[in-house]
C-alpha cells in the first residue's frame, strides 16, 4: 500500500482562480491541487509545466520519451503513470515504453530516440552533457530544441522530487480524466 500523501490535495472550496482554470481544462488531477495549496509558486510553475507539455518545439514522441526516462530515474510512479497513456498517445508502442525502465542497449530504438534517451541519462547521472551526447543532439534539434530538451528533462526531474518527497497519489483508475485504465 502506497504511503499517505504528506500534503493532502487542496479541497475544491478552496481553490483560487489559477487553480479552477487549471483544473477545467485538466481534471482536479492531484498534481495540480497538491501544488495549488502554495497558490503563488504554482501560479509561476503551471507557466512553465504548460509550455513544455503542450506549447513546445518538440515532437510529441520525443517529449515523452525525455518525461518517462526521467519518471523512471526519479522512481517517480505519478509521472509515469500519467506520461505513459501520453506515451501512448504520442504514438510509443507498449514495448518501448516497457524499454524506458531498462539499458538503452536493450531495446533497438532508433538514432534520434537514442540521442534523446542518452540526455536524460547523462544528465540524471552527471547533470551535464557530454560533447558526444550534445553533438547526437546537436544533429537533431536547432538551439531552441536543444534548450527545451534539457529545461524539460530538468523540469521533470523537478516535478518528480516535489511528487515524491510529497507522496502526491495518482487518481482512482475509474476517473475520467485518467481514461479508465492503467
Amino acid at each position: 500500500m502506497a504511503a499517505e500523501p504528506r500534503i493532502p490535495p487542496l479541497p475544491e472550496n478552496q481553490w483560487d482562480d489559477v487553480l479552477k482554470a487549471v483544473a477545467a481544462t485538466t481534471g482536479p488531477l492531484h498534481v495540480f491541487t497538491t501544488l495549488g495549496r502554495h497558490p503563488e509558486l504554482f501560479a509561476a510553475w503551471i507557466g512553465l509545466g504548460s509550455r513544455l507539455l503542450m506549447k513546445g518545439t518538440l515532437g510529441d514522441r520525443v517529449r515523452e520519451l525525455a518525461i518517462l526516462r526521467t519518471a523512471h530515474h526519479r522512481s517517480c510512479g505519478y509521472e509515469w503513470t500519467h506520461h505513459h497513456r501520453l506515451g501512448l498517445a504520442a504514438g510509443l508502442t507498449e514495448t518501448e515504453i516497457a524499454a524506458l525502465r531498462h539499458d538503452r542497449d536493450a531495446h533497438p530504438w532508433d538514432p534520434g530516440d537514442r540521442a534523446v534517451l542518452r540526455a536524460a541519462d547523462e544528465l540524471h547521472a552527471t547533470g551535464t552533457l557530454g560533447d558526444a551526447a550534445w553533438a547526437d543532439l546537436a544533429g537533431r534539434f536547432d538551439e531552441r530544441g536543444l534548450i527545451e530538451l534539457v529545461m524539460l528533462i530538468g523540469h521533470y526531474h523537478m516535478l518528480a522530487f516535489a511528487l515524491n518527497a510529497l507522496r502526491v497519489q495518482p487518481e482512482e483508475p475509474d476517473r475520467p480524466e485518467e481514461g479508465g485504465s492503467r
